[in-house]
Order: structure tokens, then sequence, then C-alpha cells
């Protein structure tokens, strides 16, 4: 696919009669326009976005084989992902790089829209230097490399995909996502009455930790409530927030428990200016929308690095874990 380009032309003018009074006509009227490509989002529906504005993709192309380039683009100023004093919230990087494997999945490997699609790891590492807001939009280039194709027949059911973000050609960031995707009949089958989009039981919402104390300025924002106990919430499930939740869904987002996981750590850290250098997060099963979920954060051990460890739970059983460095 290649980006839009419009074009407006008078028809070709003709010789003598109705010909002649065309051509006079149109020798009347302004000059022909023909513009450039135009810039344009790819498909919401693509990428799982209700919400035109939250479509931080723009255009792709095929390269070779499992190896794509996609571009990108992020606002200087957004509801949700806000810069953090003068840099791009890096959390922009991973909803890209998830953006990027529903996009190919549905566009380059055939899979139908209404699949549904489970994440199973989403890591990120970014690189401040190239993250500073600057006086327009930051226009990024996507190197993808596509591995680990599974497929049932010739139905797509799950891949691996890396990316290397360049901005001004240099590395802004970097990441890779694995994932599963299921025909709506398996997903009814496998989520059973869970598996009601929008209409099934949700926990009363609770109130949310001080923003500040979660490197949040508004509390709409937060997404973890007290938990009674340092180094412990409990998931705060807003399904009214128009970004996080931008559609209808019967669980809750990966990319909500990865945000929960920064505001665990900047919490942990006592650290509201806390800008993640790096993300890997593993997803085990579903978060479920009538569930508690609790989650917990602690300093990494010597031999793991200079991270914070964030786990959450659900009925005892382990949900998600990100490592937050």
């Amino acid at each position: 696919m290649t980006a839009s380009t419009f074009r407006v032309e008078h028809p070709t003018a003709g010789t003598g009669g109705a010909g002649g009074a065309a051509a006079a006509r149109a020798a009347a009227e302004p000059p022909l326009f023909r513009f450039p490509s135009l810039t344009t989002t790819v498909p919401k529906e693509f990428v799982h976005r209700a919400a035109v504005a939250e479509v931080m993709l723009t255009d792709w192309q095929r390269r070779d084989g499992g190896r794509f380039e996609v571009m990108a683009q992020w606002p200087r100023g957004h509801s949700f992902f806000t810069p953090v004093g003068d840099h791009h919230d890096p959390m922009l990087a991973a909803e890209t790089i998830r953006q990027v494997g529903s996009l190919l999945a549905h566009a380059e490997f055939g899979v139908p829209l209404g699949h549904h699609f489970l994440m199973r790891d989403l890591a990120f590492t970014v690189r401040p230097a190239h993250l500073l807001v600057g006086d327009a939009p930051a226009a990024l280039d996507l190197d993808i490399t596509c591995s680990d194709v599974s497929r049932r027949g010739r139905q797509l059911t799950g891949m691996r995909y890396d990316a290397v973000i360049r901005r001004d050609g240099q590395v802004a960031a970097t990441g890779s996502a694995s994932y599963t995707c299921t025909t709506p009949a398996v997903y009814r089958r496998l989520r059973g009455a869970r598996g009601v989009l929008g209409g099934g039981p949700v926990l009363p919402l609770t109130a949310p930790a001080a923003p500040e104390s979660v490197g949040r300025r508004s509390p709409v924002d937060v997404v973890l409530s007290p938990g009674g106990r340092a180094g412990r919430w409990q998931l705060r499930v807003d399904t009214r927030h128009p970004v996080l939740f931008d559609h209808p869904v019967d669980h809750v987002p990966g990319m909500v428990l990865i945000e929960a996981a920064r505001q665990a750590a900047a919490a942990l850290l006592g650290r509201p200016d806390f800008v993640p250098a790096a993300v890997e997060s593993e997803f085990s099963r579903y978060a479920e929308l009538d569930a508690p979920t609790v989650v917990e954060a602690r300093r990494a051990e010597p031999g793991e690095g200079g991270s914070v460890v964030v786990t959450g739970y659900q009925d005892g059983e382990p949900l998600f874990r990100s490592t937050v460095s």
C-alpha cells in the first residue's frame, strides 16, 4: 500500500464543435492541480482501533519474504501518552509495535477482520536522546522482521516479529512481540460466557492511587488502586477510558497491563518523573474484567539487573510479568 495520491484533472480537449467549446471552458478555468503523495493513517480496523486519532501507523510495504517497512507518526501531544518532560512517552513505542502486528496480519497475511488476537509477549527498549519532542510530529520508519510464522492450512495462527524504529535515520527504539490469532468460532468456544464484548459483568471502579505517585497528572489515567501495603495494588479497570478502552472488549487489554507495570515501577522507586528505558512483558492468560487483579512490584535481585519486576495475579494465578528498567 502506498499513501493516497489525489489528482484533479480536466478532460482532454477535443477539436472542433463541442470539443472546441470544452477547450475554451477549460482554458478559462484554473490550471491543473497535481498533488504529491499525501500521508494518511492506515485503516483503523487494521490496528484494532475505533478512533482514527489513536492510529500511529501511516503506511507499509513488503520488502522481501517476512521483512516489511512500516511508517508511523507520533504526535507532539496526546491525551494519554503525554510527554514525560521534554521526551515522547516511551509507551508510544509499545503501542506502535502492537499496532504493527495486527496491521501485517490483516494486510499481508490474510487474517480476516473480526478474528481475535492474544498477545503472548511484548518488549521495547528506547534511546531517550532520540525521543525528544520536536517542533513537529515525529516521523518514524520501522524495519520489521517476521519469524516463527505458524499456520493451520493457509490460515495464520500466530507469529513473532522484531522491530527497529528509526527517527531521522537514528535508532530511537527497538522491540519485539508475538501473538496468536483465532477465528470467531474458536474464540467463542475458548471464552465461553466471558466472551461478550462490552456486555459481561465488570468490577466496580475502584479509587485511584495518587496520580503524582505513579507518574500521572490526572486520576482518570491511573490504572492502580491502593492495595493495603507497599509494593501492592489492585488493577484499576475503567472501561470508559477513551484510549485504554478504545472499543468494547471482553478482557483487559495488554497495553493496560504494561501501563500498570510502568506505574507500579514509578511508585516503587518513588520517581513520578520515571521514564522507562525498557520494558519486557509476558502474558500467560486473559485478564478478566469481572475478577480483581493484584499487581505487585519488587526491586530486581542483583543478578536480574537494575530494574523492577512487576507481576499480576488473578484468583491466585499468574497473569502477567513485566521487567521495567
